[in-house]
């Protein structure tokens, strides 16, 4: 098969196997989950099969129905989008499987494993469409995927967190519409790479400014970026843990990070205003999350609150723009991805088996429940950056960056909130996993943790330990260094892509 053919699957795959839990999961329980985790290595394996062909073939565009743009509708993948597929996919089927155990308190779930399935086919539906407005429905679809399963409990706390976030997302959605209607109207084209090559090719305009202004504001708050994060910490909170688990290492990463940097960097093209702007919305990202983090009791909103502060760091290696900067930013994504995963894995665990999300009434989690103690301490030492850690070398390396571009100041910053990070992390889990059980109100242990909420957490653990392998020259080289020249190339996004359409 050509390589270009496996794309579409990225998405079918996915949506068959959520047509396929709705008939079969009301007749057999354990269909819905089998499906649903063979469903996810099978787009695993995809992802992991489209990279290892990029770097052979190059840039790889499916047109879809035979149809060649403008006319038609591309799937584009390149570096850039074969980095986010597999460490997107690679999340989600950890999830899939740390969720077969996780809701069996709840009654019909095949209709979780439905929603999750719906779910991943927007976010690889997203990374994948050469079309704005093709990506716009993707990220739509997911979006409502993700509104339900933050429901999913059925009360009444997580039905408000689910409307709060619709509510606001729905705002940042009518944002990006509206913008993507201005752009067609200028432009006369939804492809991406003819908006990029009629863009380079006419002299700046208002109407791109007013655009600009438009996704920054949608986008930002897709990615959780301060001030346009007041809807994650509640939907963290309510939702069942595997959501939080993939939202802050699958969702705000492809429907925000990704689909902002690659549409400023590969078809507007970044400019100083801009990059000013991510620089402003980073810092008060990073300082305002880390700042919120240290007055909270419930664990998973702590955790909410350093995804925030993390993904300041992420948007302030793109903002930089240099490659050093934009090599930490992609590494960062990963890494963290990883670490709150595994953090928001464990806590589910501790809140199944000790009934509670209060830090406070957490205690001795590492005698009680060794695997989710061990494995969200590797999680937590990488989040602060603690060295040999996946997490210390991506800040390290912004950091750098921001002193070779010459702003001592962020960088002053980034340290700065790297410690605050350790400071609220060694508040709330050293009590969670070395206090002694006597300290505190014990709580009752209603249920072990399962094993298979075990694997996922213990791959992820060596993940985060391991992942310092993947700055070493060769594994560099496929993993991270194609997706940054990607990137950092910029508009020869457009020219390549409009190249191999001939």
């Amino acid at each position: 098969m050509s390589p270009d053919l496996m794309i579409p699957y990225l998405i079918t795959v996915p949506l068959a196997a959520a047509f396929l839990i709705i008939i079969f999961g009301k007749i057999a329980r354990p269909a819905g989950y089998i499906i649903a985790c063979i469903a996810s290595v099978l787009s695993l394996a995809i992802s992991l099969a489209l990279a290892f062909s990029i770097t052979k073939y190059g840039i790889l565009i499916y047109k879809v129905g035979g149809w060649m743009p403008p006319a038609g509708i591309p799937m584009v993948i390149d570096c850039y989008s074969a980095f986010i597929l597999l460490t997107a996919n690679f999340i989600a089927a950890l999830v899939t499987l740390y969720s077969v155990s996780y809701v069996r308190r709840y009654t019909d779930r095949w209709k979780y494993f439905t929603l999750l399935m719906l779910m991943m086919a927007g976010v690889n539906g997203v990374a994948v469409s050469g079309d704005i407005f093709n990506m716009f429905v993707y990220l739509e679809i997911a979006s409502l995927a993700t509104y339900a399963l933050v429901a999913f409990g059925n009360e009444g706390e997580a039905l408000e967190a689910s409307f709060k976030y619709a509510v606001m997302s729905s705002v940042a959605s009518t944002f990006m519409l509206i913008g993507i209607a201005f752009l067609y109207n200028y432009t006369s084209t939804l492809n991406m790479a003819y908006i990029g090559k009629f863009i380079m090719e006419n002299p700046p305009a208002k109407a791109i400014s007013f655009v600009s202004v438009l996704f920054l504001a949608g986008f930002g708050l897709k990615a959780a970026l301060a001030p346009f994060h007041t809807w994650l910490p509640d939907a963290y909170t309510k939702a069942p843990a595997p959501i939080p688990a993939i939202s802050s290492g699958v969702l705000i990463k492809v429907l925000g990070v990704y689909a902002l940097t690659r549409l400023f960097f590969n078809v507007f093209g970044m400019t100083k205003p801009v990059s000013h702007v991510l620089v402003f919305f980073a810092v008060i990202s990073m300082l305002g999350g880390s700042i919120l983090a240290f007055g909270q009791s419930n664990i998973r909103r702590l955790l909410g609150y350093s995804s925030i502060s993390q993904i300041g760091y992420i948007i302030l290696g793109f903002a930089i723009g240099t490659p050093l900067a934009i090599m930490g930013s992609l590494f960062h994504i990963f890494n963290h991805s990883v670490a709150k995963s595994l953090l928001f894995m464990g806590a589910g665990s501790m809140e199944q088996s000790l009934g509670t999300q209060d830090i406070k009434k957490m205690s001795g989690v590492i005698s009680r429940m060794p695997v989710t103690g061990y494995t969200s301490l590797i999680g937590a030492l990488s989040i602060c950056g603690i060295p040999p850690l996946g997490g210390f070398w991506s800040k390290l390396i912004i950091i750098f960056a921001c002193i070779q571009a010459g702003y001592f100041g962020l960088a002053f910053i980034a340290v700065a909130v790297s410690i605050l990070t350790l400071a609220y992390y060694f508040k709330a889990y050293a009590p969670i996993l070395f206090g002694r059980q006597d300290d505190v109100l014990k709580v009752p242990a209603k249920n072990k943790t399962q094993f298979l909420m075990d694997i996922p957490m213990i791959i992820l653990a060596v993940v985060s330990v391991a992942s310092v392998l993947f700055l070493t020259p060769g594994v560099m080289n496929i993993l991270i260094r194609l997706a940054t020249t990607t990137v950092v190339n910029g508009k020869d996004y457009v020219n390549i892509v409009l190249g191999s359409l001939k």
